[in-house]
């Protein structure tokens, strides 16, 4: 864990000096003192998620750049190998892998989404912005809203990702589409 906190410290610094922020004006702007700030940068105190999130936001970068170091700062493009996409699972039927997590500034969020079949109701969520689902492979039920479409694989859906949403597969099979979530 203490070589973690000194890779951190280390890219919070570097991070830091690209900007041109001093220790001061860093510290300042979180709110805490020059020498707790300096400990972060050192390595020899463990970062609160807020902490770091609050220096990602006053750098101009995603968290991920501060606690894993891939560069957040790509803005000609961003290249996911296979299977290397920032996986989040949402629970046991969802799992969501960003296909963008290190392009900075993006006006969407693709993902690669793999539904598993599961007997309980599906939850709807909704957010803002608008999204594009492409289904690779599988079938699904897309229901937004009262309404609801048979989606198989080739089919896509445009839509206002506002209006409550949500996918349930059809079939015993893994379902993956691509969604594209746009601000």
């Amino acid at each position: 864990m203490l070589d973690q906190l000194k890779e951190i410290g280390q890219r919070l610094a570097g991070l830091r000096n690209i900007c041109e922020y001093t220790i001061t004006e860093m510290a300042e702007k979180l709110g805490i003192s020059e020498e707790e700030y300096v400990q972060y940068e050192n390595g020899t105190k463990d970062f609160s998620f807020s902490v770091m999130y609050n220096c990602a936001s006053i750098l101009g970068v995603d968290v991920l750049e501060i606690m894993r170091g891939e560069s957040a700062k790509l803005s000609t493009c961003a290249v996911v190998k296979k299977g290397r996409g920032f996986s989040v699972k949402r629970n046991e039927a969802y799992d969501y892998s960003n296909l963008a997590y290190t392009f900075k500034d993006k006006k969407a969020e693709p993902f690669l989404v793999t539904v598993e079949k599961t007997d309980t109701v599906p939850t709807f969520h909704a957010h803002e912005g608008q999204e594009f689902n492409y289904v690779l492979s599988g079938k699904m039920t897309f229901y937004i809203g009262s309404i609801s479409y048979e989606l198989e694989e080739g089919d896509s859906i445009y839509f206002d990702s506002g209006i409550p949403h949500t996918v349930q597969t059809v079939e015993d099979e893994l379902t993956q589409f691509i969604a594209v979530v746009m601000k």
